[in-house]
């Protein structure tokens, strides 16, 4: 007789509330995230759907009460499973092995080294870890319960980059709608000073191909705004590098715009905002924003900060390069939101430190 034959009637009652559960939460997911992609929160939505929606399957091929069928999925399950706990357990390697291809094929900054960095940390602290379970009985209760406590901080920071990554994904696939009055494309460093890398190459592509969709479904052509100030190092503005890109690349000169003043994201925005509302005459232009994809949902963030209603479209960019921009993306949004996070990990220190001072009060009392 089949095991799982008994609970098939419990296990199907659960499917049915579990699966209004699961579309409820979609709703809500989609709900909030098509109202406003730019937001963290939407990546816990998603990961609240997403649990109830995996729940939701694993009770529903229990309820099948096919063994077979139930074996194969539950061996599938620990096959993904156990290739996620490797890649975490051996991540310092493939953040090594990033680090040299990333030396062998980009400039030699810090911002290209922070997989080699990240790698290394991770080796320190494990390390750390071997020593402090050997040497750890020598050193007074409360403070290996300190030193045990502060990956708490770690898991904190991990859960805060799961969230970030759900996020950038999530923002690739948000609708496109082509009916733009303004395209903003957001500037980069230029090699030797005057030269659009690849990167910001695929930033332009990524905006004239865009128009050239919009073109086709019959709305007007949009204007590209380039965005982007000269740097000390630079013998012209970023601006007019992607322009002269732009029009060699056969986009109409008539239907650029130049914003070469700013120095950051922020003032990407709040300046492109200014030049589009003194073109377009009011402040109800429809305007799209382009960079590459890891940098394109921080970019939405800072769009909503200048008061721009506008989503972007990611631009590709080569795989070996996203491990070391998607750290660099990471920490940035981190420092956006500091306080929220210093609050956090003070609330998580100050539980610990409770914890440590009410041991240390029963071990007193129990003496």
């Amino acid at each position: 007789m089949n095991v799982l034959r008994p609970y098939v009637n419990v296990l199907q009652k659960f499917s049915i509330y579990g699966g209004l559960i699961t579309l409820v939460l979609l709703a809500i997911f989609l709900w909030m995230w098509l109202k406003e992609p730019r937001r963290l929160i939407n990546g816990i939505t998603f990961t609240i759907f997403f649990i109830s929606f995996l729940t939701e399957l694993a009770i529903l091929i229990f309820s099948t009460a096919n063994l077979p069928f139930v074996v194969i999925m539950g061996t599938l399950f620990l096959l993904i499973v156990g290739v996620i706990a490797l890649t975490l357990a051996f991540m310092w390697v493939l953040l090594l092995w990033n680090a040299i291809i990333v030396w062998k094929r980009e400039s030699h900054t810090v911002s290209n080294m922070l997989t080699l960095f990240l790698g290394i940390f991770l080796i320190v602290i494990w390390f750390v870890n071997a020593l402090m379970a050997n040497r750890g009985q020598f050193l007074p209760d409360w403070l290996n319960i300190i030193i045990s406590g502060i990956p708490l901080i770690g898991v904190y920071l991990v859960i805060c980059s799961y969230n970030f990554l759900v996020n950038v994904v999530l923002y690739q696939f948000f609708p496109r709608r082509y009916k733009a009055n303004y395209l903003i494309v957001l500037g980069a460093g230029l090699i030797n000073g005057d030269t659009v890398s690849k990167l910001l190459g695929n930033r332009i592509d990524a905006a004239i191909k865009f128009a050239n969709k919009q073109i086709k479904k019959g709305r007007p052509a949009p204007k590209i705004v380039f965005s982007g100030g000269q740097g000390p190092d630079e013998k012209l503005s970023e601006a007019q590098a992607m322009a002269n890109y732009a029009i060699e690349h056969g986009w109409d000169e008539d239907l650029v715009l130049l914003e070469d003043k700013s120095r950051n994201t922020l003032q990407n925005m709040q300046f492109s905002k200014s030049l589009i509302q003194k073109n377009f005459g009011s402040n109800s232009a429809y305007i799209k924003f382009f960079s590459n994809n890891y940098h394109i949902f921080r970019a939405g963030l800072y769009a909503k900060m200048a008061g721009i209603a506008a989503n972007g479209v990611g631009a590709p960019t080569r795989f070996y390069f996203l491990p070391n921009a998607l750290i660099r993306e990471f920490v940035a949004i981190l420092l956006m939101n500091k306080k929220r996070h210093a609050i956090m990990i003070g609330l998580l220190m100050f539980a610990l430190l409770c914890f440590v001072a009410m041991t240390i009060y029963v071990d007193i009392v129990g003496r």
